[in-house]
């Protein structure tokens, strides 16, 4: 069984030459399963071992004899150990867990601070085939998504898990072949917890009327699903990528991001709940609590009229505006925009009737004067600075750039990008004053109004500022 053990620890490129790797050793059959396949795994990889110990403080004696054992088995395989004592029923009591996820969160804690102390770049656990039967079946009783139906996955950041492929009989029958004996936890087998139940009557009883292979068969579907997971992610990052941006306040705390709306429509259906679960992590840095009713509010908020807003999870508050829906978090405060002086920035409609000569040969040439086909912009526009969700119109054929990229492009320094002023039709960016316009509301000969910006030549402006000013529709 070792080889088989092996070759999945290889197949999911779970360890590397010289890895100082941390093992969570409880006692039991899993993990002194776990401290031996590590020890194998050694001579191969050339690893540092080392385990920790986590005492819970619930069973008494039972919980004292565990450590011993740990501590003498340890001894004899020649592993450095550390014996954690943790008070679960009093964490679990101010910090408002159940014991169970205030058990689990002490062994993280523990691994996590001796990963550290000890430079371990792996920390492995001990969850098998069985374990990972029992969580997909406990996620689905419960009500999950397409993550939870993936079950445990084989690494996880620094955490591997070396023995997801075997079944909890044959971690046994490896132990019984090397005369190896472990420890028995008795509350395994009470019912007081959920896993328990799923453990002791729900997978015997599938076993036993159903399909005796029925934990290979919910780890194999579960393999599948995950990484169907691992592909809706990707699809996720990219249209998050393309139709969102994120801003922090102007003293670094509090944020706000805004959904583009026509981009948002052309999104699949499928694929929109996890961009807006994405969106929301990512304002409230948290994504524990999000639930479906909240994806499935704030994509309604895409077809209310502009102004109209709903509240979410942990203060967050999302408002639908001409770009899409604009989310922000609890502190998130707006930067200030003060109106700027008539005499530095002039907008004013013009018809090409006022205009002596042919029209194309009177628009401006000046870097300092623009004109603009006012009938064809969509909404006010506003001389600002940068927000979430700006693009630029690059060529005829209507093909779009995020105004993030071209100053990278133009390699602009981020320290000034924020002070660039742009007039804006929405988040159409038509004019990166100083630099360049976008295309698509040209004048023509068939333009009937003319929006012209002039910027004051005399101010010797040189496109960087941090305030706006703006004309109407309807001016």
């Amino acid at each position: 069984m070792y080889e088989k053990i092996r070759d999945y620890a290889r197949a999911h490129g779970m360890l590397d030459k010289g890895d100082v790797v941390i093992a969570g050793i409880s006692g039991g059959a899993d993990s002194v399963c776990l401290l031996c396949v590590l020890l194998e795994l050694k001579k191969e990889y050339d690893l540092e071992v080392r385990a920790v110990h986590v005492n819970h403080g619930i069973r008494g004696a039972a919980a004292a004899a565990d450590e011993a054992y740990v501590e003498e088995l340890c001894r004899g395989m020649g592993v450095p150990l550390e014996s954690v004592h943790v008070d679960v029923r009093r964490m679990a009591r101010e910090e408002g867990l159940t014991q169970e996820e205030a058990g689990r969160e002490a062994r993280r804690r523990a691994f996590e601070e001796a990963a550290a102390r000890w430079n371990a770049s792996r920390i492995a656990l001990a969850h098998h085939k069985n374990d990972n039967a029992e969580t997909v079946l406990l996620n689905l009783a419960r009500g999950t998504g397409l993550r939870g139906m993936g079950g445990i996955r084989p690494c996880s950041g620094k955490y591997i898990r070396p023995l997801l492929g075997v079944s909890r009989q044959e971690i046994e029958q490896l132990l019984a072949e090397k005369n190896i004996p472990y420890c028995m936890d008795a509350t395994n087998y009470e019912d007081t917890y959920t896993r328990n139940r799923i453990r002791n009557h729900i997978i015997p009883y599938m076993e036993e009327q159903v399909n005796p292979r029925v934990v290979d068969h919910v780890c194999g579907t579960a393999e599948q699903l995950a990484q169907l997971w691992e592909y809706m992610e990707r699809q996720t990052d990219e249209a998050a990528d393309r139709l969102t941006a994120l801003r922090t306040g102007p003293d670094g705390r509090g944020r706000e991001m805004v959904i583009d709306g026509p981009g948002f429509a052309r999104v699949d259906r499928v694929l929109r709940p996890y961009l807006l679960r994405r969106v929301l992590g990512l304002v409230c840095g948290r994504e524990k609590d999000l639930e479906t009713v909240h994806f499935k509010d704030l994509e309604e908020l895409f077809d209310r009229q502009v102004g109209r807003r709903i509240s979410l999870p942990y203060g967050m508050k999302a408002c639908r505006c001409y770009e899409g829906v604009r989310v922000v978090s609890a502190d998130w405060k707006a930067p200030r925009e003060e109106v700027w002086d008539k005499d530095r920035i002039k907008l004013r409609i013009l018809e090409p009737a006022d205009i002596e000569g042919p029209l194309q040969e009177a628009i401006p040439k000046t870097p300092y004067t623009k004109w603009f086909d006012y009938d064809i912009i969509k909404n006010s526009v506003i001389i600002r600075t940068r927000r979430p969700g700006d693009y630029l119109v690059i060529d005829r054929e209507g093909a779009t750039q995020k105004l993030n990229r071209y100053f990278i492009n133009e390699k602009i320094p981020s320290q000034e990008r924020d002070h660039i002023l742009l007039a804006a039709d929405g988040s159409r960016i038509l004019w990166v004053i100083g630099y360049r316009r976008g295309l698509g509301c040209e004048v023509t000969g068939q333009t009937r109004r003319i929006l012209e910006i002039t910027i004051d030549k005399g101010g010797k402006y040189d496109g960087r500022d941090d305030k706006r000013a703006c004309v109407r529709r309807g001016s």
